[in-house]
């Protein structure tokens, strides 16, 4: 197992984070949110700690740049905000959008992996799979999520308990349904890029340590 020191900060609980967790059954501790930049408009996440601790721990170090990465162009390790200029590179409307790929393709990552926060991987999470949910897109190994995620365009409870799903849009959606009907070709991908400019991370409050990698 790997591990390191490296820390960053995340949020304290809301009164708006409180009811939507109430709203999801999810509990009162969850406490932080991503906004994601994009050339379709913003997209507003709360995301679940308590649920998918690593998974979140994972995506926020990527998305502020805390998380040192191999580079997908020259195989160094360098240190950035990950996101930064990404595409959405695979959409099928009335399923998902999926991004988080460096490369575009759906075959890159940052250079290692993550265990699979799911119950088929024995983790508890009670996150449902429905319309707007973000959760981290994986191979067949169920350790194998790194970068890529997906937001679900509608429900899919097929994916419940065989992915780390580990948030929820809760302002946004019409961004979401407009990339959703982007025009894709034959695998997927949209003959228009759709592209993450940035996504930042509300940060003010406690520390939690870099999950081990995989």
């Amino acid at each position: 197992m790997w591990q390191a020191a490296a820390m960053w900060r995340i949020g304290p609980v809301r009164a708006a984070s409180v009811r939507t967790a109430c709203a999801h059954g999810l509990g009162e501790d969850c406490a932080m949110f991503a906004t994601l930049h994009t050339n379709h408009g913003d997209i507003r996440i709360e995301l679940f700690p308590h649920h998918a601790p690593k998974t979140v721990e994972n995506f926020v170090g990527l998305a502020e740049g805390s998380k040192e990465f191999s580079d997908p162009e020259t195989g160094e390790k360098v240190t950035r905000p990950f996101y930064d200029g990404v595409v959405f590179h695979r959409i099928i409307s009335g399923f998902m959008i999926q991004g988080g790929c460096p490369l575009g393709t759906g075959t890159g990552g940052p250079g290692w992996h993550i265990k699979g926060e799911f119950a088929a991987n024995g983790v508890p999470n009670p996150i449902k799979h429905t319309r707007g949910v973000i959760s981290m897109a994986r191979a067949m190994d169920p350790n194998s999520a790194g970068s890529q995620f997906f937001i679900m365009h509608d429900d899919a409870p097929h994916l419940d308990g065989q992915y780390a799903a580990f948030g929820h849009v809760v302002n946004g959606m019409e961004a979401v349904d407009e990339i959703a009907s982007t025009p894709t070709d034959w695998n997927d991908k949209p003959k228009t890029p759709v592209v993450i400019q940035s996504i930042r991370v509300d940060t003010q409050g406690e520390e939690y340590p870099e999950p081990e990698k995989k």
